[in-house]
């Protein structure tokens, strides 16, 4: 974790982990369930440092605004007029983390949109952000480079992302480590554990 070795000030963001990735749904990805048990654990260690995010759809298409009307237009079974609600929650070993670990809604790929999480975490000295979740091509990748936008150094622990499929997952994983690794650090949740106990946290 190169330049991310000396920062103490970090924050655990976790990207939506919620009942509806995990069921039986139009939306549901697989390998969440394969990732879950250390993001589990990265989160009860954090649980002051982590904010989950949750992908929460517009009540009615009439709320979707440009490219996202024809999006929703494609998944209408998802909107939130229509969804079990209890599906759009952190799944249940995640959720009893809150509190301490806080919440954030959005209606985006990115959390970074409205800059409530940004004014938050600079707020707090903030300078370093641990992402976990899924999926990575899609809305890890989104909080990742917005991060990097940011000035925020990333460390993502590869066991603890998910993607829906291991072609993307891999590829994006190599772009993460070709494109971006002077702002971006690779690891695993040991190597990521053990830095932390060095940090005596």
């Amino acid at each position: 974790m190169a330049q991310a070795d000396g920062e103490r000030q970090w924050a655990h963001i976790c990207v939506d982990m919620q009942c509806v990735f995990a069921a039986e749904t139009d939306w549901h990805a697989p390998w969440l369930g394969r990732v879950l048990p250390v993001v589990a654990e990265i989160a009860e260690r954090a649980a002051t440092r982590t904010v989950f995010t949750r992908f929460l759809p517009p009540e009615t298409l009439d709320e979707a605004h440009g490219e996202w009307r024809r999006y929703y237009q494609h998944w209408p079974m998802m909107l939130g007029a229509r969804i079990e609600p209890g599906l759009l929650a952190l799944v249940p070993s995640l959720a009893r983390l809150v509190p301490p670990a806080r919440v954030l809604d959005k209606q985006t790929y990115s959390p970074w949109w409205s800059g409530e999480l940004h004014r938050a975490l600079r707020g707090a000295g903030i300078g370093a952000l641990v992402v976990t979740g899924g999926e990575s091509d899609v809305c890890v990748l989104a909080t990742v480079l917005g991060a990097i936008d940011l000035g925020y150094h990333v460390i993502i622990p590869t066991d603890a992302i998910f993607g829906s499929a291991d072609q993307t997952h891999d590829a994006i994983l190599d772009i993460y480590r070709n494109r971006f690794q002077v702002q971006l650090s690779i690891v695993t949740s040991q190597e990521l554990f053990a830095r932390w106990r060095e940090q005596g946290l």
